[in-house]
C-alpha cells in the first residue's frame, strides 16, 4: 500500500525542479529545494528550501539530518555524490539509485558502463586532464571533434573543435566551464547525424520500463533551442533505440524518468548521454501529453501506476534566452505571445539574467510539427527581457 504524502528532498532547483515541485504538491507531498543560491525556481513554490554548497558533504548531512526526507532527488550534477551512498544505507532513497547517481553525474563513467561494460554503440572517445594530453587526443581522433567537460550541465564548456589551432581554446572554454572541482574533459568524435533525439525513459519499481514519443532536438553552444515531439524516426530506429535505453537504465537500476539521448544516422543508433531524472528538452511534453515527464518522474519514484502516456498532437518548445547581464529584470510582449492559440509560456522566475541563460520557454501545439516549432520560435521571439 502507497501513503502519502512523502516528504522530498530536491537537490538542484532550477526550472525542471520547479516543475517536478508543482507536479509533486498536487498529490499532497513535502518538498525540500535546495540549491547554491537563494530564491531559484523550485524554491519559489517549494515548502521549504535550504541554500548550500551541494558539493560539500558536511553541508548534505547537515540539511538531511534536519529535515530526514523519505527521498532524495538531485536535479543536477554538482553534487557530492558520493554521499548520497551514506544516506541510502540509512535508508533514505535516492533516485534512482546513489550508484546510478554517482554513474550519471560524470560523462566519463556513464559513457564508460555505456561502451565498454554494456557494448552500446557510442561516439569514439578519450579523456584529457591536461591540455598536452587533449592535442594529442584530438589529433588521434581527428577533426572536427567535440570537447566537453567530464562534469556540466545545460551544455556548459561544451565546443566543437574544427582544427589544431582551436585546440587551446576550448581546453580552457571546457575546463572553465566544469562543475565541481574536476578538471577532466572528454573529447568525443564528431557524429554527422540526421537527427538528435531525447528518449524519455520511465524506469518503474514493479512495472515495466515505458517511453514517452521520441523527441526532436536542436542544440546550440552545446544548450537546447527547441525541441519537437514526435521526432520524425523510422519504427526501426525507435526500436533501437528502446533497446539500448532499456539496457542502460537497467543497468543503472532504480525508478524515475532518465532522459536518453541518441543520435541518429543513416544507418545507425548512437548513444550520447543519459541524464537520470527529467530532461530540458522534455518540457515540451508541458503541452504534448497527458502527463508531462515531471508528472510521470513523479509517479515512478512513488510507484504510481502509469496506465498510458498519449500524446495530444505535434508540438514543440522553444527557448526563452537573455542576452544581458542584469541582476533584476521584467518580461514584455506576453500578450503577443499568448494571443496565438495552443501557445503557451513558463517563465522560470530566476532573479537574475546573463547571456544566453534560460530565462522561460514557450510551448506550441498544430497540425504538424514544423508548424509548432513555429509557433513556438514565434511566440519565443516576442518575449523581451529587459533590465529594471
Amino acid at each position: 500500500m502507497i501513503k502519502l504524502p512523502k516528504k522530498l528532498m530536491l537537490l538542484g532547483a532550477g526550472e525542471l525542479g520547479k516543475e517536478f515541485t508543482i507536479a509533486a504538491q498536487r498529490l499532497g507531498n513535502h518538498v525540500i529545494a535546495v540549491d547554491r543560491y537563494p530564491h531559484a525556481p523550485a524554491m519559489q513554490v517549494a515548502d521549504e528550501c535550504e541554500v548550500i554548497s551541494m558539493l560539500s558533504g558536511e553541508d548534505l548531512e547537515r540539511v538531511v539530518s534536519k529535515h530526514q526526507p523519505d527521498y532524495i532527488i538531485p536535479e543536477i550534477e554538482a553534487i557530492r555524490t558520493e554521499k548520497l551512498a551514506e544516506f541510502e544505507q540509512r535508508g533514505i532513497t535516492v533516485i534512482p539509485t546513489a550508484k546510478a547517481t554517482h554513474y550519471t553525474m560524470n560523462r566519463d563513467r556513464i559513457r564508460e558502463l555505456a561502451h565498454q561494460e554494456l557494448g552500446v554503440r557510442t561516439a569514439k572517445y578519450a579523456y584529457a586532464t591536461t591540455l598536452d594530453e587533449m592535442q594529442s587526443i584530438s589529433a588521434a581522433i581527428g577533426f572536427p571533434n567535440v570537447v566537453k567537460p567530464v562534469m556540466s550541465s545545460s551544455g556548459k564548456g561544451q565546443s566543437v573543435v574544427n582544427n589544431a589551432d582551436e585546440v587551446a581554446a576550448a581546453w580552457h572554454y571546457a575546463i572553465d566551464g566544469s562543475r565541481g572541482d574536476s578538471q577532466k574533459v572528454i573529447v568525443e568524435e564528431f557524429i554527422n547525424f540526421e537527427i538528435e533525439i531525447t528518449l524519455l525513459t520511465i524506469k518503474q519499481w514493479n512495472a515495466p520500463t515505458i517511453f514517452c514519443p521520441p523527441i526532436g532536438h536542436r542544440q546550440e553552444r552545446g544548450d537546447y533551442q527547441e525541441s519537437w515531439q514526435p521526432a520524425e524516426i523510422s519504427a526501426a530506429q525507435l526500436a533501437a533505440a528502446q533497446s539500448i535505453a532499456t539496457t542502460v537504465t537497467d543497468a543503472l537500476g532504480g525508478a524515475g524518468i532518465f532522459g536518453v539521448e541518441f543520435f541518429i544516422t543513416a544507418d545507425e543508433v548512437i548513444f550520447s548521454e543519459l541524464s537520470p531524472r527529467p530532461h530540458d528538452t522534455g518540457m515540451v511534453t508541458l503541452i504534448s501529453q497527458n502527463l508531462n515527464e515531471f508528472e510521470l518522474h513523479l509517479r515512478a519514484v512513488l510507484g504510481l501506476p502509469i496506465p498510458n502516456i498519449i500524446q495530444y498532437a505535434p508540438a514543440a518548445s522553444a527557448v526563452i534566452l537573455a542576452t544581458e547581464t542584469a541582476n533584476s529584470i521584467y518580461f514584455t510582449g506576453l500578450a503577443q505571445a499568448l494571443n496565438v492559440p495552443d501557445v503557451d509560456i513558463r517563465l522560470f522566475g530566476k532573479p537574475d539574467s546573463r547571456p544566453h541563460r534560460r530565462m522561460g520557454v514557450a510551448l506550441a501545439k498544430a497540425e504538424t510539427t514544423d508548424l509548432a516549432r513555429t509557433k513556438a520560435a514565434d511566440a519565443a521571439s516576442q518575449i523581451t527581457i529587459i533590465d529594471r
